[in-house]
């Protein structure tokens, strides 16, 4: 018996038709530890057995690295797939720990050039501006953006970590696809401006950490202590110390709706997020990240769980009484402009 694939929606008034789950790939190269490629290479059949046509990936993501592996896959499945990338975290080979951010014109042609190359493809069907650099004018990168639609090597413009003002403003420049931010049961400030929005103006939304780093699956319970070396969630503010503990005591709704489903807490979390489409009226296409076909086909499988009225009532309180910050650094997301 095959893989029971899920449905499918529409990226947006202006955007590709997707299905209802995407896949986020930033996993495979960097940030969590050592990866097994053959295993993160089932993971991607899986996917796309499974109905996952939305594969999402960025330049910074192993420096350049994500791309390169991506792209015997993609080119095996070009037909098939929606390929999304993304350009402005600029990193330094000498500092690890350096991220810069570049929205201007000549920083973003090149980008993309570099992205087409490592990819090996000739346009790139969903670019986004990963983050946003207030000192340069929305208007300025967004025209810079669309020029590459113009041009051929881009088909869709996508934003991640804009406020529901500056997604407002872009729309206005050129058509957005797709927002992405981090969207979750322990994070919902997107839901002040970001998602609002995005619904008035038939833009999708990307949730990505729709498992909340996995600390919402209950695989760990503090970071510091449970996780690789390599893994860095051991320096983020939810998932050490006191905020540990006490976001660990608030998985027990989950647990609670999870049982009563036969599910496990990772699907209640993507349930959860997958059936704010309803609730907001807008496409939503969580990209939960995954290097293992178990988990995919799991994650997947989340896509046909309904939650009553009530198991979302349970479940709306969580996010309020969350412990921590969503990065050590907020400066870089729209919850810091808004």
């Amino acid at each position: 018996m095959g893989i029971e694939k899920i449905s499918t929606v529409a990226l947006g008034t202006n955007g590709p038709q997707v299905g209802v789950q995407g896949l986020g790939c930033m996993g495979m190269s960097e940030f969590y530890g050592d990866t097994d490629e053959a295993a993160a290479r089932d993971a991607l059949d899986a996917a796309l057995e499974a109905g996952v046509t939305l594969f999402d990936t960025a330049d910074t993501y192993g420096s350049g690295a994500n791309e390169e592996f991506l792209a015997p896959f993609v080119n095996a499945h070009r037909d098939e797939i929606t390929l999304a990338t993304k350009f402005a975290i600029v990193r330094k080979a000498d500092d690890p720990q350096y991220r810069g951010i570049r929205n201007d014109r000549a920083y973003l042609r090149q980008a993309v050039e570099d992205s087409l190359r490592r990819l090996g493809v000739e346009v790139i069907d969903l670019y986004y501006m990963h983050r946003r650099d207030p000192q340069v004018p929305l208007a300025e990168s967004v025209g810079a953006m669309a020029e590459l639609v113009a041009e051929g090597k881009v088909k869709h413009l996508g934003l991640s970590e804009v406020t529901g003002e500056e997604l407002r403003e872009a729309h206005a420049v050129h058509p957005i696809a797709a927002l992405q931010s981090e969207w979750s049961i322990f994070s919902r400030d997107v839901e002040r401006s970001a998602v609002p929005a995005a619904a008035e103006l038939g833009v999708a939304f990307v949730p990505y950490s729709p498992l909340g780093r996995g600390f919402l699956t209950g695989a760990f319970t503090d970071a510091s202590q449970d996780l690789s070396s390599g893994d860095f969630r051991r320096f983020q503010p939810r998932f050490t110390g006191d905020n540990a503990k006490a976001n660990a005591a608030l998985l027990e709704p989950i647990r609670r709706v999870a049982a009563a489903h036969g599910a496990t807490l990772g699907q209640i979390a993507l349930a959860w997020v997958q059936q704010q489409a309803e609730g907001h009226e807008l496409a939503v296409v969580p990209i939960p990240g995954t290097r293992k076909r178990t988990r995919v086909l799991e994650n997947t499988a989340a896509t046909r769980i309904k939650l009553s009225e009530a198991e979302l009532a349970a479940l709306e309180p969580i996010a309020g009484k969350v412990a921590g910050d969503r990065y050590p650094d907020m400066s870089f997301t729209s919850a810091a402009r808004e």
